[in-house]
């Protein structure tokens, strides 16, 4: 983002885990209250990334092992006559989708908990952070008022 930006800058979709990273401000008087709210951001999106990537990646990879295996069953190839991707039926499909996610069920409970956890951390903190900039512009609002 350029120099003179005061919000945070969003990219296109990660090609990895399809989520669009974020670049996070950090204003140059960024309180230590402020910088842990923006950290808890960055460490957050940093653990979402890692998840989405690694499951992508291993639901492409199986994903494929189960289209050939299934196409190898019928003793077809790969590819068909025209030289186009063989595919499966949507039946045949939803057996792979419903295995893939019995397997990772755990996985994704736990990626739950985590997420659930890191977002209460950042509410909390934006609701600290919201507090202590709303007493600084009431006091600020005061002593206006009695100049």
């Amino acid at each position: 983002p350029p120099a003179h930006s005061h919000s945070d800058w969003i990219g296109p979709p990660d090609r990895h885990s399809n989520l669009r990273p974020v670049i996070f401000y950090a204003p140059p008087e960024e309180s230590a209250l402020e910088r842990r709210l923006r950290e808890a951001r960055q460490e957050a999106q940093a653990s979402n990334q890692r998840f989405w990537a690694r499951h992508n990646r291993a639901f492409r990879q199986e994903k494929e092992e189960f289209i050939y295996s299934r196409l190898k069953a019928k003793g077809l190839e790969m590819r068909d006559e025209s030289g186009q991707k063989a595919t499966l039926n949507a039946e045949e499909m939803a057996d792979f989708y419903k295995d893939f996610l019995s397997k990772n069920y755990k996985k994704h409970l736990q990626y739950n908990r985590d997420w659930y956890k890191r977002n209460f951390r950042i509410t909390f903190l934006m609701g600290q952070v919201a507090l202590v900039r709303a007493l600084r512009w009431l006091r600020r609002r005061k002593k206006n008022v009695e100049q």
